[in-house]
């Protein structure tokens, strides 16, 4: 079941959405306040496959919000609006949004643009700023040039990737990757991350993709 963030403060026009798309089976996480929603797209564990996105709402305007979202987060975003000017359409693509929605609309429309964006988005590559992590061949090329992982190296990239901005834990790490056991009072992760920042040509003083955080962990920033 795919994974709807709903940011939208008409709590009618919210209860229409989750019901109307929880009968095409996706799971709507609803949030009338931009800046809950925000914290949790960015420290939540949760993976979402498109953000369904009001333009008026309280505390942040939605363009300013749709900003915010890119400087961490890839997932496509259907802006949502009863703002229809072209300058306003415009601006939403240019703040990062993949699709506009002008209200009043139907429900079924809804839909089908999230499924449209679901196929666009179901290729098996990824690309990530300098990264190209292949997930049916289990390759990953930087700036073009393939890097050769171990199982390990790779399943802790992706992992690192797709919660970019986000500081996982060693603990979080450890338990999303097969082959690495976590224990508190060891360096097991820090050595794997050590051999993959090599790999892939970034330093721990100087990082351009992994950043450590003290004490916790490590997120990808490139």
């Amino acid at each position: 079941m795919e994974k709807v963030l709903l940011i939208e403060d008409d709590l009618d026009m919210q209860s229409l959405i989750i019901d109307y798309l929880g009968n095409y089976d996706f799971e709507v996480h609803a949030y009338d306040k931009p800046k809950v929603a925000l914290e949790v797209l960015q420290h939540s564990s949760e993976q979402y496959a498109v953000i369904v996105l009001d333009l008026m709402l309280p505390q942040i305007d939605g363009f300013d919000v749709c900003k915010k979202i890119r400087e961490f987060s890839f997932v496509p975003i259907i802006i949502s609006s009863a703002r229809g000017e072209l300058s306003d359409k415009i601006l939403c693509y240019e703040c990062g949004a993949d699709d506009y929605l002008a209200k009043p609309y139907e429900p079924r429309e809804l839909v089908l643009r999230i499924n449209a964006i679901l196929r666009r988005t179901s290729s098996d590559v990824l690309k990530v700023g300098d990264f190209e992590i292949d997930a049916a061949k289990r390759e990953v090329k930087v700036e073009g040039y393939s890097i050769e992982l171990t199982q390990v190296e790779y399943d802790l990239l992706d992992l690192l990737v797709k919660n970019r901005g986000k500081v996982l834990s060693r603990e979080v790490l450890s338990n999303g990757v097969n082959g690495i056991e976590y224990h508190s009072n060891d360096r097991a992760i820090d050595m794997h991350i050590s051999n993959l920042r090599y790999k892939i040509g970034d330093t721990p003083k100087a990082p351009k993709y992994i950043k450590s955080v003290w004490g916790i962990g490590y997120k990808f920033i490139g």
